[in-house]
C-alpha cells in the first residue's frame, strides 16, 4: 500500500483557528449546493448542447420520434450550421452506449493530413510547425462523415429528417451576438479569402466605408451555398430511396455524394485555388472508424475515453494515478487537493505530449503501458510533496506491456520547455526563425487563447437507454470556406508537430491523423449508465472533465453543481495549438479560492493567477437508475443549454 502523504485536513490542523480554517475546505461541496442554473429533470429524453437554438433541434429531433443519436446528429448538424466554434468540414468524436448490447462504442471522424503535407514541406516555407488557419491548416473533413455513419448505424430517422433544422438554419436565422461579433473581430483575416468574406462579411465594402462588415446581432444570417450543399446531401438519399434501397444505404448514398461526389469535387477546386492540399483521392480513401474506447475503473466506476488519437486517455490515467490518494480527506481545493491534482495532471499529460498519436498508422503506441494500475503506481511515487516539478517528464511505459521502449534516446533529452536559439536541426525544439509575412499568416491567437479555443459538446440520452456523448470541433471563424459548398474547413492541421524528438508518434505526414484535444467522457456503474459529460476548450479538456468527475464521485455534488465548481488549470504541458507553448509551473484558479490557499500555493513553487472563469462549459447527464430519469447540467456561463421531457 502507496503511504498517503496527506492524512487529512483536521489530523493536521491544530486549535481553533486552524480547526476553523479546515471546516472551511471541507465546506467547499456543500457551498456548491447553491448553483446559479437549475437542476434539468427529465425522463423521457434530454438534449444538450452549445446554443440554445441547436438544444431546440435536438428536441425537434426527439419530437419526431427520433432517439439520442438522431437527435445528436441534429444538434450536430445545428452547431455546425451557427459556427459555434466548429463548422461543418471539422472533425467529430463521439461515444455511443449502445442499450441492445450494453456497450459503449468510439466514433472517430477525425480528418487526416492530405497529400503532400509532410514535415518538410511545412519546414520549407519558414514554419516551426503547421499553420493555425487558412488552407493549408486543414485535414481532411470529419464532421459530415461522422454524422452519417452515426446516424446510419445506430439512428432511427432519415437524414431529412436529422438535417431539417439545420437546413432551415442554413436558408437564415437571428445570429446571436457572440457569434456575430465573433466575425466581426476576425474580419482581417475572413477578408484575405473571398469565399469566407461572402458568408461572414455581408457588409463588407471595397473602400471599408461601411461601419460593420460582419452581421449585426439579431439580423437574419443565411448561408445560400451551405444550404445547397445540405440540399444536395437530402436529394442524394431520396434518390437512394426511390431506387429501392435501405434508409441505411440511403444514408450512405449522400456520404459517397459528400467524399467522392460533385461536393467532393468542389471542396479540392476550391482548396487547391487557394493553396490547399486536400486531392480527390485523399476524401475518397479517408474513413470513420467505429471502434472500442478505453477504459479504466475508479472506484467502482467503469470510465470510458476514446483512445490515444485525442487526449481522452490523460484522465484515464490521471484518475489511476489519484486512486493512490485519499482526496476526500484532503478536502475540495484545499491546497493539498490542488497541487496533488496538479502534479498528476502533469504527469499524465507529459506522457500525451510524447506518446500519444493515431492508432491507424505506425508506430504503434503503449497505450496498455500508459493505462496500467501498476505504472500509475509508479508516476504517484515520484510526485514531490514539497514543491512543483516543473521538469516532469513522460515516464517509460513500455516495461508494463512487457516490452522495450525504442525511443529512450529521445526521451532521455525530452523537455516540456522549448529551449530558445536552436536552429536547425539542432535538437528537439527547433527553433527555427519564421518570416515576419509567414508568422503574420500563421498567427490569429494569443497563447492563452489557443490553449483553450475551439469546441463545443453535445449531450443527448433518452428511455430506450441510447446515450450520446459528443465533442466536435474544427473549422471555427476564422474558417477558410472551400470553393462554393459553404463549408469550413478544419485548422486541426496544427496540432501535429514537425520534429521526431517532441513525439515520434505525432509527426505529420499524408493520411495521418493529428493528436488532437478533443475528449467526450461516459461513466456506467454496475453496467448501466452513471454520468455522460463534456466540455469545450483545447487543451483544458481533460483537466477540467476530471474535475467534474471527482466533484461527483469524490465529493457528491450533483451534475450542475459539478458543472458550476471552480477548477484549476494547468498550463505545464505542451499546448497542442499555435507555439505549443509549455509554462511549467502555470496555475489559473477561480478568484473566489481563498487567499491562504493561493499564499500556500505560492509557497510551493506555483506562479499563481486568478480568473472569473478557469473552465469551458460543461454539459453533462447523470442517470437516476433509481427513479428512472435523467438529470442534465451545463455550466453558468456561456451559451449552453438544455432541454428534456
Amino acid at each position: 500500500m502507496v503511504k498517503q502523504p496527506f492524512r487529512g485536513l483536521r489530523r493536521r490542523c491544530g486549535g481553533l483557528f486552524a480547526s476553523l480554517l479546515c471546516l472551511a475546505f471541507m465546506a467547499g461541496p456543500a457551498a456548491a449546493q447553491r448553483t446559479h442554473k437549475p437542476v434539468l429533470h427529465g425522463r423521457h429524453w434530454v438534449a444538450i448542447t452549445g446554443k440554445p437554438l441547436a438544444a431546440t433541434a435536438g428536441a425537434i429531433t426527439f419530437g419526431k420520434g427520433g432517439n439520442a443519436v438522431d437527435a445528436a446528429c441534429a444538434m450536430l448538424a445545428a452547431t455546425c450550421t451557427m459556427w459555434d466554434t466548429l463548422g461543418w468540414g471539422g472533425e467529430t468524436q463521439a461515444l455511443i452506449y449502445n442499450p441492445k448490447t450494453g456497450q459503449v462504442k468510439g466514433i472517430n471522424a477525425l480528418g487526416v493530413a492530405p497529400t503532400g503535407a509532410t514535415a518538410e514541406f511545412f519546414r520549407s516555407k519558414g514554419m516551426r510547425y503547421p499553420p493555425e488557419f487558412g488552407p493549408l491548416a486543414a485535414v481532411t473533413p470529419g464532421t459530415p462523415g461522422g454524422l452519417m455513419v452515426m446516424l446510419a448505424e445506430y439512428g432511427q430517422l432519415s437524414l431529412a429528417q436529422v438535417l431539417a433544422p439545420a437546413l432551415e438554419m442554413a436558408g437564415g436565422y437571428p445570429i446571436e451576438a457572440s457569434q456575430a461579433n465573433n466575425m466581426e473581430r476576425r474580419k482581417e483575416v475572413l477578408r484575405r479569402w473571398p469565399t469566407s468574406s461572402k458568408v461572414f462579411l455581408p457588409h463588407l465594402a471595397a473602400d471599408d466605408s461601411q461601419e460593420r462588415a460582419a452581421p449585426y446581432p439579431g439580423e437574419i444570417f443565411r448561408q445560400e451555398d451551405l444550404e445547397a450543399t445540405l440540399k444536395k446531401l437530402i436529394a442524394a438519399e431520396a434518390k437512394a430511396l426511390a431506387d429501392g434501397k435501405s434508409r441505411k444505404e440511403a444514408i450512405y448514398a449522400a456520404y459517397d455524394r459528400f467524399y467522392r461526389g460533385d461536393i467532393a469535387r468542389e471542396i479540392v477546386r476550391g482548396m487547391q485555388e487557394q493553396g490547399g492540399l486536400i486531392t480527390l483521392e485523399d476524401l475518397d480513401r479517408w474513413q470513420v472508424y467505429i471502434e472500442e474506447p478505453v477504459t479504466t475503473r475508479y472506484r467502482g466506476i467503469d470510465v470510458y475515453k476514446l483512445t490515444h488519437w485525442v487526449q481522452g486517455p490523460v484522465m484515464l490515467q490521471a484518475l489511476n494515478i489519484l486512486e493512490n490518494a485519499d482526496l476526500k480527506a484532503m478536502g475540495y481545493n484545499s491546497s493539498r487537493y490542488i497541487h496533488t491534482l496538479y502534479q498528476a495532471m502533469n504527469l499524465a499529460f507529459a506522457d500525451r505530449d510524447f506518446y500519444y498519436g493515431d492508432p491507424y498508422t505506425p508506430p504503434e503506441e503503449p497505450i496498455r503501458g500508459l493505462l496500467s494500475k501498476d505504472y500509475a503506481r509508479q508516476r504517484f511515487s515520484s510526485i514531490s510533496w514539497k514543491k512543483n516539478n516543473a521538469d516532469t517528464k513522460p515516464g517509460d511505459p513500455y516495461p508494463f506491456q512487457g516490452g522495450k521502449n525504442p525511443y529512450l534516446d529521445l526521451l532521455k533529452e525530452w523537455t516540456p520547455i522549448p529551449p530558445q536559439g536552436k536552429g536547425e536541426g539542432e535538437g528537439a525544439f527547433q527553433q527555427a526563425r519564421m518570416p515576419d509575412q509567414t508568422r503574420s499568416m500563421t498567427r490569429v491567437m494569443s497563447d492563452d487563447e489557443a490553449f483553450v479555443a475551439g469546441t463545443t459538446s453535445i449531450q443527448a440520452a433518452d428511455a430506450e437507454g441510447w446515450v450520446v456523448s459528443i465533442t466536435p470541433s474544427g473549422g471555427w471563424i476564422p474558417a477558410f470556406i472551400a470553393g462554393n459548398t459553404g463549408i469550413g474547413m478544419s485548422q486541426r492541421m496544427q496540432s501535429f508537430v514537425l520534429d521526431r524528438a517532441l513525439n515520434p508518434f505525432n509527426v505529420v505526414r499524408p493520411g495521418q491523423r493529428p493528436r488532437a484535444t478533443l475528449t467526450p467522457g461516459m461513466a456506467l456503474k454496475d453496467g448501466k449508465p452513471y454520468l455522460s459529460f463534456a466540455v469545450q476548450g483545447g487543451d483544458t479538456q481533460d483537466q477540467n472533465l476530471l474535475q467534474f468527475f471527482l466533484n461527483v464521485v469524490e465529493f457528491g455534488m450533483n451534475v450542475q453543481q459539478a458543472a458550476e465548481a471552480a477548477n484549476i488549470t494547468s498550463y505545464q504541458m505542451q499546448s497542442s495549438f499555435g507555439a505549443h507553448k509549455s509554462e511549467p509551473g502555470r496555475l489559473v484558479l477561480r478568484d473566489d479560492v481563498p487567499a491562504w490557499v493561493l499564499a500556500k500555493l505560492r509557497t510551493l513553487g506555483y506562479r499563481v493567477e486568478t480568473r472569473p472563469r478557469t473552465s469551458g462549459p460543461i454539459t453533462a447527464i447523470a442517470f437516476d437508475q433509481e427513479h428512472g430519469t435523467f438529470w442534465g447540467g451545463a455550466s453558468d456561463f456561456g451559451e449552453d443549454y438544455g432541454i428534456a421531457w
